[in-house]
């Protein structure tokens, strides 16, 4: 299958030490198997860096059979759920040890844009797990992404 990767630049090797922390799945490489949600995340880069830049989007194979052959911690949710936004809520948490888990490999749901404001009135207690669950839905109807966390995982993509 095809993955898609979107940003400011080409990426000719993946290096793990440039991702950020404290996203959905944590602290990794992050694809898409829709080129145009990867072109938008592209053009969102672009726009976090005041507009400098052009949005680029990297073309990745990726084996799908690599998911069941089982030399990979793998996580998968097809769906949003309490178990998916509990795991956000860990990964984005900043007073939480880093990383707290061990995929290698995570699909599952991207969450809305406005995450943040929504963890921080959770948090208050302003909403439980089951409305925060709706609070992360997507805007435009669930979207998924694939998380790569370490070596182990990057050395099954390869760059077309």
């Amino acid at each position: 299958m095809k993955l898609y990767h979107g940003s400011d630049v080409l990426i000719d090797v993946i290096i793990l030490d440039k991702s950020k922390p404290f996203k959905d799945f944590g602290k990794g490489f992050y694809l898409s198997d829709d080129y145009n949600q990867a072109f938008d995340m592209a053009k969102q880069r672009v726009r976090q860096k005041m507009g400098i830049g052009t949005p680029i989007v990297t073309t990745f194979e990726f084996d799908e059979q690599e998911i069941s052959k089982g030399d990979l911690n793998v996580k998968i949710w097809n769906d949003y759920c309490v178990e998916w936004a509990e795991f956000v809520i860990r990964n984005r948490n900043r007073k939480l040890p880093y990383p707290w888990h061990d995929y290698d490999i995570v699909y599952g749901p991207i969450a809305d844009d406005g995450v943040t404001m929504q963890l921080r009135r959770f948090e208050a207690g302003y909403l439980t797990i089951e409305q925060l669950v709706e609070e992360l839905k997507y805007d435009e109807g669930i979207t998924f992404q694939y998380y790569f966390a370490n070596e182990k995982a990057i050395s099954k993509l390869k760059k077309l």
